[in-house]
């Protein structure tokens, strides 16, 4: 038991979301005594969150399932700054356009986790360019860079340990906390929020927000972060030897995502059941204790309900048996019939609908496109969405384009 009151610390706590907490008793009263608004960051530095960023989604999730309202903190402001937070050297500076687009996609992303309505715990997301775009520079320094002491900020790890390596720290990047404790201010004074959450490596700059919130008469303010995760090898969560895992369908299959979890250590399947299924935790104290060959069913289970989270149960679903013929029956491969493509003809870029008629999948191109509509018709087990879409050499994967209809008909493409 953790000895918690309030659903939300008993479910971090058990699943082993909490690293640090700033005052876990004062947050467990107010979060058994009603909602409350808390908020995680995240800059708009790529068109896509990675599976390492995956603990900080799942705890918003849970903190709404227990009640309480999640914000997303777009960082449409900060991005244009950069966090020097465990970096040793400056982020390369996006364009604003380049910054709006990766703020877009990650949209959808959220989107598949929180329920963003008008509710008392919908979900919101904001956007920080909204005030930290309109700052006058000597106000901001009067009004709150004033509560700052550069000899505190120096000793903060996200810059000593860039200055212990004598490695560069721009003027723009030392301003960042400046900025990120302020966002928690503007953030309460605009929604109520009183709670922070973030990786461990966020402590100090959310320490520096209540800090600020305390001097510029906020009510008191809370701060939560999450143990950083790596695998029980010591890799990096997130990084494969394929690169990054993410969290875009555009950019990683649900069949790709799936095989992810089902190549889980032994080690780490109940922290990874625990942190990223909804399974309770009785069922995942039980499949962890699975031993021997029984292990595997565990990966399989979490490798499923992962992808249901973020693909959909029909997604993780077919990912899943689409594993099982592939390893167990043997059944695609050399077993599943093939078409021949120039390599030519596939550099110049082949229209998938008249590939899928040539492979006697559909009929017609029509019949193709009424199956796009219906979400029948899947390109290396991702759904075809586009009816104008192309494959290209780029598709290949082992050699081969997998062309499927349903969950049962599948073509293999074949460069010859």
């Amino acid at each position: 038991m953790s000895g918690f009151k309030s659903d939300l610390m008993q479910v971090l706590s058990e699943r082993g979301f909490i690293h640090q907490a700033s005052d876990a008793a004062g947050l467990d009263d107010l979060a058994a005594n009603g909602p409350v608004t808390a908020y995680i960051g995240f800059d708009c530095t790529a068109p896509s969150l990675h599976v390492g960023s995956l603990v900080q989604i799942m705890t918003l999730r849970w903190l709404q399932k227990t009640g309480h309202r999640p914000i997303t903190l777009m960082g449409g402001g900060t991005t244009r700054v950069g966090d020097p937070s465990g970096k040793d050297e400056s982020r390369q500076l996006l364009s604003y356009e380049q910054i709006e687009a990766n703020k877009l996609s990650l949209r959808s992303v959220f989107a598949k986790f929180l329920v963003y309505d008008s509710g008392p715990t919908g979900a919101l997301m904001i956007d920080n360019a909204d005030w930290l775009g309109s700052l006058n520079y000597i106000d901001f320094l009067r009004d709150v860079g004033r509560h700052f002491s550069v000899n505190r900020m120096l000793a903060m790890d996200s810059v000593k340990l860039r200055l212990d390596r004598d490695h560069e720290l721009s003027f723009l990047e030392f301003n960042y906390m400046v900025l990120q404790a302020y966002d928690f201010v503007e953030l309460h004074r605009r929604t109520g929020c009183v709670l922070q959450m973030g990786g461990s490596d966020q402590w100090g700059n959310i320490v520096n927000g209540i800090d600020l919130g305390r001097r510029m008469g906020t009510a008191q303010l809370y701060a939560v972060t999450t143990p950083l995760i790596t695998t029980a090898s010591g890799a990096k969560m997130g990084k494969t030897a394929q690169g990054a895992v993410w969290l875009n369908a555009e950019m990683k299959s649900a069949y790709e995502y799936w095989q992810f979890w089902r190549n889980t250590e032994d080690a780490d399947v109940r922290r990874f059941l625990a942190l990223f299924t909804e399974l309770p935790m009785p069922e995942v104290e039980r499949l962890a204790g699975l031993g021997g060959a029984e292990i595997n069913e565990a990966k399989k289970i979490l490798a499923t309900e992962a992808t249901a989270l973020l693909h959909g149960r029909t997604a993780a679903d077919d990912a899943a048996e689409t594993a099982r013929r592939t390893f167990e029956e043997g059944t695609l491969g050399d077993a599943l019939p093939t078409i021949a493509i120039s390599l030519a003809a596939l550099d110049a870029g082949v229209g998938v609908l008249g590939l899928f008629v040539e492979a006697g999948l559909v009929a017609s191109n029509s019949e193709a496109r009424r199956q796009v509509r219906g979400g029948g018709l899947r390109v290396n087990d991702t759904p075809l969405a586009d009816e104008k879409a192309t494959v290209s050499a780029a598709d290949l994967v082992d050699g081969t384009i997998k062309l499927s209809l349903g969950r049962k008909k599948h073509v293999l493409v074949r460069v010859g």
